[in-house]
C-alpha cells in the first residue's frame, strides 16, 4: 500500500455507560470506514471514557464514582470487544481503541489500555499504561510489557502508547527499535485551564510531534472529548476541568498535516510509505543514526537493543 488513509476520531463517549459507548464507537468506526480509512484511533480510555473525576476532593461522591468507573469498565473477552471487532471488519479498517481494561482475576483493578484490532475483526494485542499519571494512580493500575510490541499489519508496522508514556523515552524508543511506521499516540484531551495558549502548542502535540520525528513515522494524536455537559447531572460536581480535544495527524517529520480538530469530529490525513523511507534515510535512532557499540536496552532481561539482526 503506497498511501495509507488515517483517521483521528474526536467525539465524546457517553461516560459511566460502555455498552452505549461502544454503539457509539462502532457507528464512528463505520464513518471512518465509509471514508476509506484504512487506520482509525481513538483517545485514552475513550471505552468508556476518562476519569474526569480524579482531581476532585475525595467524598462520597468521589469514592461512588470510582465504584461505578470499575463496574463499567472493560473485559477483553467481554461483548463489547467483540462489538469492536465485528464493527472493524464491516467498516475494512484497522482500530486502535483506549479502554478501561477490567482486571480479569481481581475485577477490582482497572488499566489505562490501547486496544489494537485488525480489518479481519481480530483482537491483535493489548498495551497497559506502565505508569499512570499523577492522579490517575488512584485509579489505573500499573501495566506490563507486553502490550510494547509493533503489529504488523497490510499498511505498514503499527504501534501505540497513552498519553505521558511519551515523556518516559524508553517505551517509545522500544517500538522505534522495532521500526515502527504508523504510531497512535492517545491523549485524554488538551486541558484549557493547564495549557491556556496557542493548542499547536500544548504538550500533548509537542511530544506527539517529537516522537513522530525520532521515529520517521506517522502519528495519528487522538485526543478525547469532555465538556462539563457530557458529564451526568449527579456527577458534575466532581467535574473539575474539561478535555477540549485538539487531535492532530502528524507526519515522519514532525509536521502537523492536520489539526488541531475542534469539536465532534474525524480528522483524515493521507500518509505515504515514501515520506517514512525519506525521514528514516536521513534519522533510523535504532539502525544508521545509532551507537549499539555504547548503548544497549533490555525489557524483561532480553536484549532488544541491538537486535539479533544489527
Amino acid at each position: 500500500m503506497k498511501q495509507v488513509k488515517l483517521a483521528a476520531i474526536q467525539a465524546a463517549p457517553v461516560f459511566f455507560d460502555r455498552k452505549a459507548s461502544t454503539e457509539k464507537a462502532c457507528a464512528l468506526i463505520a464513518e471512518a470506514g465509509r471514508s476509506g480509512a484504512d487506520l482509525a484511533a481513538f483517545g485514552e480510555t475513550w471505552l468508556p471514557g476518562y476519569p474526569f473525576f480524579i482531581e476532585a476532593p475525595l467524598s462520597d461522591l468521589w469514592w461512588e464514582a470510582a465504584a461505578l468507573y470499575v463496574e463499567q469498565a472493560v473485559r477483553l473477552d467481554g461483548p463489547e470487544i467483540a462489538d469492536l471487532c465485528r464493527a472493524a471488519r464491516q467498516a475494512g479498517t484497522d482500530v486502535v481503541i483506549g479502554i478501561a481494561e477490567l482486571d480479569p482475576a481481581t475485577e477490582g483493578s482497572v488499566y489505562a489500555s490501547l486496544v489494537f484490532i485488525s480489518r479481519e475483526g481480530e483482537l491483535l494485542g493489548r498495551h497497559r499504561k506502565l505508569k499512570p499519571t499523577h492522579h490517575e494512580r488512584s485509579v489505573w493500575a500499573d501495566g506490563d510489557a507486553e502490550g510494547l510490541v509493533v503489529h504488523a499489519r497490510p499498511f505498514g508496522r503499527l504501534s501505540g502508547l497513552n498519553c505521558w508514556e511519551h515523556n518516559i523515552v524508553l517505551p517509545g524508543f522500544t517500538l522505534i527499535s522495532q521500526g515502527t511506521q504508523f504510531h497512535v499516540a492517545a491523549w485524554p484531551g488538551r486541558e484549557p485551564e493547564i495549557a491556556p495558549n496557542d493548542p499547536v502548542w500544548s504538550r500533548q502535540v509537542l511530544l506527539s510531534r517529537a516522537f513522530a520525528s525520532q521515529a520517521g513515522a506517522y502519528v495519528i494524536a487522538p485526543a478525547g472529548l469532555r465538556l462539563h455537559t457530557h458529564v451526568p447531572d449527579r456527577f458534575k460536581p466532581l467535574s473539575t476541568i474539561e478535555h477540549t480535544g485538539q487531535s492532530v495527524i502528524i507526519d515522519p517529520r514532525g509536521e502537523i498535516i492536520a489539526g488541531p480538530a475542534n469539536g465532534e469530529t474525524i480528522l483524515y490525513a493521507t500518509a505515504s510509505l515514501e515520506e517514512i523511507r525519506k525521514a528514516k534515510s536521513a534519522c533510523d535512532p535504532a539502525g544508521h543514526y545509532s551507537r549499539p557499540d555504547l548503548f544497549e536496552l533490555r525489557l524483561k532481561g532480553e536484549t532488544i537493543y541491538p537486535t539479533r539482526q544489527s
